[in-house]
């Protein structure tokens, strides 16, 4: 706690200093800080259903040593940013949640989504009514988030969240319940379906088992103890049943953070047997898959492992390259690899990673539906 007393110390200082080198801040931060007031509020307020007596973790975290070593400038910016946003939503609740206490916590980058916290994050947040987690590496697909809904905990996980979302037209201002009444309907029209094939002109074809499996949605209201999931929010999502996925997907350019060249992703038998093309992208894939070496363990093929497809259902998600807001883009399918035995699978791996499927055909027990209409 000492460590988040210390960047509270600075935060007004850090966050002017960085909307000026971003050419974002032409007025006191005072200005600044009321363009994201009203969201916030209405953030605690309808999607976590904030009442009277709660109380709340606001949790980021952030780089340490190695990685200012390690990473590059732009990606140490962009996670900064992301802990100095979470700060001031911290600060926000703090001041405009009346008869709430509000605490933050911070602690270090896990390096990839689905990999699990130091202990005392999980165990905070267990001990809170509403977590809002502003991360840079998900904490959804962990056992830290599990045992803290589980605990009641109400918990909303933001990974890559940026301060636009909050802004008009943005992700964040959206009607939620019209999100979550289409969804549901969505969910209802797929309850029951068998197979699942996913076709793009691009080159992707995939097809995959979902029977007995339970379509989930996020839908962005989670105002009932143990309640989870992202925001923004929009999807309706499954876990295939493992084993069962054969085909290919083809990741576009500008579809996944930093990729410049299409990235093929083969499966078989539920999981990824090789990745091709990618540039820099496509080979960070290949060595987190042990693909490159071959590699066999139960760590390496559980990270393989087919563990998730999705539908966005977000009019306002448009984003194609920040994977929180464009896997709930209206029209767009993803599909991850990883963990999925926090949301109806059976695998436990210490990865999840998503990618976006644009402009697909979506076969439901081979009756086609273009996601474009």
């Amino acid at each position: 706690m000492k460590l988040g007393y210390a960047v509270g110390k600075s935060t007004s200082l850090g966050i002017r200093l960085y909307l000026v080198c971003k050419g974002m801040l032409h007025s006191p931060v005072s200005d600044y800080l009321e363009k994201i007031r009203k969201p916030v509020i209405n953030m605690f307020r309808v999607n976590m259903g904030v009442r009277q007596g709660e109380r709340v973790l606001v949790v980021t975290d952030y780089p340490e040593k190695e990685h200012w070593v390690s990473m590059d400038t732009l990606t140490l910016e962009d996670i900064v940013s992301r802990s100095l946003l979470a700060r001031l939503v911290y600060e926000i609740a703090r001041s405009g949640l009346e008869g709430v206490e509000t605490d933050f916590l911070v602690y270090p980058l896990t390096g990839r989504h689905g990999a699990e916290p130091p202990d005392y994050v999980g165990e905070a947040m267990a001990s809170y009514d509403v977590v809002v987690a502003i991360t840079s590496f998900s904490l959804s697909h962990t056992n830290a988030r599990e045992k803290a809904t589980r605990a009641g905990a109400r918990i909303a996980s933001m990974p890559g969240f940026t301060i636009d979302m909050f802004m008009p037209g943005g992700p964040m201002d959206v009607d939620y319940k019209r999100v979550s009444m289409f969804s549901r309907k969505l969910a209802e029209y797929l309850e029951g379906a068998k197979t699942i094939r996913v076709v793009t002109e691009k080159g992707t074809d995939i097809v995959f088992s979902v029977e007995g499996r339970k379509w989930d949605v996020d839908d962005g209201i989670y105002d009932k103890p143990g309640l989870w999931g992202n925001l923004p929010a929009g999807e309706v999502f499954i876990a295939p049943v493992e084993g069962t996925a054969n085909g290919k997907i083809v990741v576009e350019a500008g579809w996944y953070p930093g990729l410049k060249n299409d990235m093929a992703i083969y499966v078989k038998d539920g999981l990824v047997v090789d990745v091709k093309g990618g540039g820099s992208i496509g080979e960070k894939l290949r060595q987190l898959l042990g693909l490159d070496k071959g590699e066999n363990s139960d760590v390496y093929k559980a990270r393989r492992n087919i563990a998730e497809f999705g539908i966005g259902t977000n009019p306002n998600a448009r984003r194609p390259d920040n994977i929180l807001e464009a896997e709930k883009i209206l029209g767009t399918v993803h599909i991850a690899i990883g963990d999925n035995k926090h949301f109806g699978g059976i695998i436990e791996a210490d990865i999840h990673e998503d990618f976006i499927i644009p402009r697909p055909t979506v076969y439901v027990d081979d009756e086609a539906h273009s996601m474009q209409s």
